[in-house]
């Protein structure tokens, strides 16, 4: 372990801009126009937190700032453009620096930001008293007597107090993982340490196929911290611990994080993240609408998103959830959003589905928004020309921007105006539920033929039935229905409507009924093909957490290739009849380390963990199993408990590592979780980095455990 000061703030004190934060700013926090409030921001010394005061005297402010972690956001009003841009420059130094530590840095870290805080004279020394008081803090309640005797075999002068090599110690003893110690052993013999062809064989049990000796070497002269081992190719226990921590020990496939799919087949043979209500930032009643809603969509790597437009004033179509206090923001500014935003993180696709309930003259108002604002990234015309029906790959429509709207159809009515057909996401649910003027309803069923010429490759349509087989696909003609719907196809047609995705892009939504913006399980619509399988992004919840994991491998480009049974035409796959057992996956929990405090008010308060396991796939693979609970212990609790699945769909499959806190008395609370695809899970032991419930790392919490796959 690295020699550990408080002293030195981390490294934090030598550059100027994190100086200036770390004596912190008057700033204002800004949610709307109307609510804002300024308080003294400081950075605290961890690097990783910032620290606030309430009541402080008003002071103009007019730069903004901002700054996120997960799916959150903060806006914040500096007095002067150089403070503001003092916090900019800053918050962007310390995030590079987050991103580039290593696990092991960051546990050190962490454990510098808590021995600080223990410190309560800040003498740099610390008493038993003071080490009990780490102890609650890093979520671990120790036997008294059990606690001390480790204090007093690390006091080696002897005076009630831990300084220097003998903190170092402590840690290093808090640190000890003995199950790592043990399978290190198991390979490394006598000698206690591990030479290349040793730690060849651990790579081979660990289901690494392609491990050669040459690559053995290689991570020994990436992971030992000892140079002299590392000269002599071999591994020592630290070195060992290091290469577990690191993204090549991860459960998650190292070699999926990036671009590995082929991206030349047609649009509807992938699956595509997709957003509802994209502009809302809260719930569907009386939420803040803003454009921030959508780079933060962006920023998840969403390549659908929604836009609900209605008639401004000025001439100026706005979106806005209809008949409800949401508050209302332009869709020029959105477009605009669009272009600045759309491709930070993605180069692949964007669709804009719009839910048009504007009349003509403002139609063509929002034609000219997407040309003029989005020039040449807007699709205007097919691809090919030859083929025109046809859908292209994402590959040959990386940096451009779709339309999925109504398109204009032949027939015209009494005063020569073009109808299309009638349309629109969330227009049937409105109407049930007798939301629509009778105006309102008139107006949607007309479409500018300058918005109509933007619509090619997205041709809104109502999916009331499915069609014969004989019938010729239509490739361009994207279907809309509600989750209701779409699970009544699930279930009375699941083979048929499995075909038609296999042609045809079908985007599913959310219940008009969910006014808290609540989420369905994306999983049911995945496993029929549906592409744009719709989510409220604002709301964090497992629903949100399958998407990520959906969409975290393939460089979190928003585009996952569909497995081979629901992009043929002919495919016999039925989701409610997948066919009988053909892989079981078998994973041994055996400890965490570091699991984050639920209530850091309350010192005393310390976790009793447990892991839960599930499986969201076909109806029938569906499954969650648990571990017993550790009592009292988030720092190193084990359990060493064995969980096994059989699965009949195992390419559908995501997995999710769920860790909570039981109780007796009232639900467990939420700890920590990771969700990925089972075809990018890892054999092998293997560490699994915990994330919080809005996405964001909860590093240096870690499950540790081990994973098989057998294939029938």
């Amino acid at each position: 372990m690295q020699r550990l000061s408080w002293d030195n703030q981390a490294g934090l004190t030598e550059d100027e801009d994190v100086r200036a934060m770390l004596r912190g700013s008057r700033l204002c926090k800004i949610r709307s126009r109307t609510w804002q409030k300024e308080r003294l921001y400081r950075l605290q010394e961890d690097g990783l937190s910032v620290w606030f005061q309430r009541r402080i005297p008003r002071a103009p402010s007019q730069h903004i700032c901002e700054s996120g972690r997960g799916a959150g956001t903060l806006d914040l009003a500096a007095p002067t453009a150089e403070e503001a841009q003092r916090w900019v420059r800053g918050l962007a130094k310390l995030r590079a620096r987050l991103d580039a530590m290593s696990q092991r840095e960051r546990l050190d870290h962490w454990i510098h930001s808590y021995l600080h805080r223990a410190d309560s004279n800040q003498d740099s020394k610390m008493s038993f008293k003071e080490i009990k008081s780490l102890l609650r803090m890093v979520n671990v309640d120790m036997n008294d007597m059990y606690a001390y005797r480790l204090f007093k075999e690390c006091d080696h002068s002897n005076n009630e107090r831990l300084e220097g090599t003998e903190i170092e110690e402590f840690l290093r003893r808090l640190l000890k993982r003995p199950e790592l110690e043990e399978i290190f052993h198991r390979y490394s013999g006598e000698d206690r340490v591990l030479s290349a062809p040793e730690l060849l064989e651990f790579l081979e049990d660990q289901g690494e196929d392609s491990a050669t000796l040459a690559h053995a070497q290689q991570l020994i002269q990436t992971y030992e911290l000892n140079e002299t081992a590392k000269q002599h190719e071999l591994m020592t226990l630290d070195g060992f611990m290091m290469y577990l921590l690191s993204p090549e020990g991860d459960a998650l496939n190292p070699a999926h994080t990036c671009m590995f799919q082929d991206m030349d087949q047609p649009l509807a043979h992938y699956f595509i993240s997709s957003s509802h209500n994209t502009y809302l930032t809260d719930s569907q009643i009386g939420g803040l609408s803003s454009t921030e809603a959508y780079v933060r969509a962006f920023a998840q790597g969403c390549r659908c998103v929604e836009l609900d437009c209605w008639e401004g004033t000025g001439g100026e179509p706005i979106i806005y959830h209809g008949h409800t206090l949401t508050t209302k923001i332009l869709f020029r500014d959105v477009v605009q959003a669009v272009r600045d935003h759309a491709f930070t993180l993605s180069p692949y696709p964007v669709i804009l589905s719009l839910e048009n309930h504007c009349g003509l003259e403002q139609q063509a108002v929002m034609a000219h928004h997407l040309r003029t604002i989005l020039g040449d990234m807007l699709v205007t015309q097919a691809l090919d020309s030859q083929n025109p029906e046809e859908l292209p790959s994402p590959e040959r429509l990386k940096g451009r921007v779709l339309v999925k709207a109504k398109k204009l159809l032949a027939p015209r009515n009494e005063d020569g105006r073009i109808l299309s057909d009638r349309e629109d996401d969330e227009e049937e649910e409105e109407e049930e539920e007798g939301m629509e003027a009778e105006e309102q309803k008139r107006q949607a069923k007309q479409i500018a033929p300058e918005l109509s010429a933007l619509v090619v490759y997205c041709r809104a349509s109502r999916l009331q039935t499915l069609r014969p087989a004989p019938a010729p696909p239509q490739p361009c003609q994207l279907g809309s229905l509600s989750e209701r719907k779409a699970k009544k196809f699930i279930r009375e047609a699941g083979n048929s409507f499995v075909r038609h995705n296999a042609h045809h892009l079908t985007r599913v939504y959310p219940l008009g009924l969910r006014m808290n913006s609540a989420n369905y399980s994306p999983q049911e619509m995945w496993n029929a093909g549906c592409q744009l399988v719709a989510l409220n992004f604002q709301t964090p919840g497992y629903e949100m957490d399958l998407n990520a994991g959906r969409f975290l491998v393939n460089g979190q480009c928003g585009y996952i290739l569909k497995p081979a049974c629901l992009r043929q035409p002919d495919t016999n796959f039925d989701p409610e009849c997948p066919g009988p057992p053909r892989t079981t996956l078998t994973i041994q929990v055996l400890t965490a380390q570091q699991l984050p405090k639920l209530n850091a008010e309350k010192p005393n308060s310390i976790v009793d963990p447990l892991v839960r396991i599930e499986i969201h796939g076909v109806p029938m693979d569906c499954a969650r199993k648990e571990t017993n609970y550790v009592l009292n212990n988030g720092f190193n609790p084990r359990w060493g408990q064995t969980l096994q699945f059989q699965l009949r769909a195992p390419e559908l499959v995501l997995v999710r590592f769920m860790v909570e806190d039981y109780d007796t008395t009232s639900p467990n609370d939420f700890v920590g979780q990771f969700t990925l695809p089972l075809n990018s899970l890892k054999q092998g032991y293997r560490h699994i980095h915990l994330l919080s419930k809005d996405g964001a790392s909860l590093s240096p919490a870690t499950l540790f455990v081990h994973i098989r796959i057998q294939h029938s």
